[in-house]
């Protein structure tokens, strides 16, 4: 079997690959790298098995120098005779970030590269399965305090808070303009953060929010809203095994589901402990975030209720010496705050009957072990790109 695989370089696709390289039925793994240059993309590969130091078979798994928004991408990859014999497709790729800056940007990628590639892959002879990895986020912020099932999105209908998701619908209903539906297999993984091993993740996002309301301590959600949250090693597993498995469906939810979800609360006393110089965590409403924008401008008015809260803004007068950057992380933290409030949890039955991955572990468990990585995110960094 010879698969084509996207997004190899990011959080989740770097952990598919590191799967993929290890099933003895996988003959040959061509990953599309985006780089500047072929002998670029080789050193971008090698880096994704040495991060962990897993075994790379450079006969097995093999770098195609390409860029998903490339106009060209679905004729270079047709004239590449290497290729034709690829069976299945797996299409981690994305731009996931929520900043409304970067909405042109996540269209093209998540919409134009998506159609780029499906242009390509519906005239593949061996084709068997083009596996769309989406989100279970895509059925969007009307849906609210309850279990969400795979029939339910995508839904045209349905309101977003940010391009992100929305553009991860539209590209569910783009595969069967292309491709019959005994080829489409979609997986949609709820909010992945961290790592269940005790090791540096591949990348901090996510775990950026919770940084950022582990620094900052008042935070503006509901304390008991139910939070589906995976670890990126079981998103990957449960991805892996199904485009394995005698599936019975064609959509799957990844995600803690009603056994393994938390809520804010259980995840923060996680770690509150260790960080005894902070204040503890205080809950608010969601509403409260305009105050704190404007008290960070200096325009919060006297009656304000934030007010109220006196130890927390005399804490973050000593810690956040710029008062601008600090207006860019309630910004950027904004739609995390507002996917948590929402209280929605991802029903994953599909994935325990088909699979042997078993449920998750809670988050609340889990991020424990990543307590120590908590201080080397740069929270303003990721602010500017959450």
């Amino acid at each position: 079997m010879n698969i084509f695989l996207t997004g190899s370089s990011g959080f989740l696709g770097g952990e598919i690959l590191i799967n993929l390289s290890k099933r003895k039925e996988i003959d040959k793994i061509f990953c599309l790298i985006r780089a500047k240059s072929e002998e670029e993309s080789v050193i971008r590969l090698h880096k994704i098995f040495a991060f962990h130091n897993d075994y790379f078979d450079a006969k097995k798994v093999i770098p195609v120098y390409g860029n998903l928004t490339d106009p060209l991408l679905a004729k270079n990859l047709a004239e590449n005779k290497e290729l034709q014999d690829i069976n299945l497709i797996v299409h981690s790729a994305a731009n996931t970030s929520f900043s409304p800056i970067y909405n042109d940007m996540v269209e093209n990628v998540n919409i134009n590269g998506l159609r780029n590639l499906l242009e390509w892959a519906k005239t593949l002879k061996h084709l068997q399965t083009f596996t769309y990895v989406g989100t279970a986020t895509i059925c969007g912020e009307g849906i609210t305090n309850r279990v969400v099932y795979e029939d339910e999105s995508p839904d045209l209908n349905s309101k977003h808070f940010v391009k992100y998701t929305y553009t991860k619908m539209l590209g569910e209903l783009m595969l069967h303009e292309y491709l019959p539906e005994d080829k489409i297999l979609v997986v949609r993984p709820s909010i992945i953060m961290g790592d269940t091993r005790p090791w540096l993740p591949r990348s901090y996002v996510i775990l950026w929010a919770l940084a950022t309301a582990n620094l900052m301590r008042l935070v503006p959600v509901d304390s008991d809203s139910k939070l589906d949250i995976v670890p990126v090693d079981y998103t990957a597993n449960g991805i892996t095994e199904l485009l394995f498995a005698k599936r019975h469906y064609s959509v799957y939810h990844i995600s803690a589901g009603v056994k393994s979800s938390t809520t804010p609360k259980e995840v923060s006393a996680a770690f509150e402990t260790s960080f005894k110089d902070r204040p503890p965590f205080q809950f608010i409403n969601i509403e409260m975030i305009s105050q704190m924008k404007k008290w960070a401008k200096g325009i919060l008015k006297p009656d304000s209720h934030l007010n109220k809260y006196t130890d927390y803004l005399e804490y973050w007068n000593k810690i956040f010496e710029d008062k601008g950057a600090l207006r860019i992380l309630f910004a950027g933290l904004e739609p995390y705050m507002k996917f948590i409030n929402l209280g929605q949890i991802f029903d994953n039955s599909r994935l325990l009957e088909d699979t042997n991955v078993g449920p998750s572990e809670s988050s609340s468990e889990y991020i424990k072990r990543s307590i120590t990585y908590l201080e080397n995110i740069d929270v303003f960094e990721g602010a500017i790109d959450p």
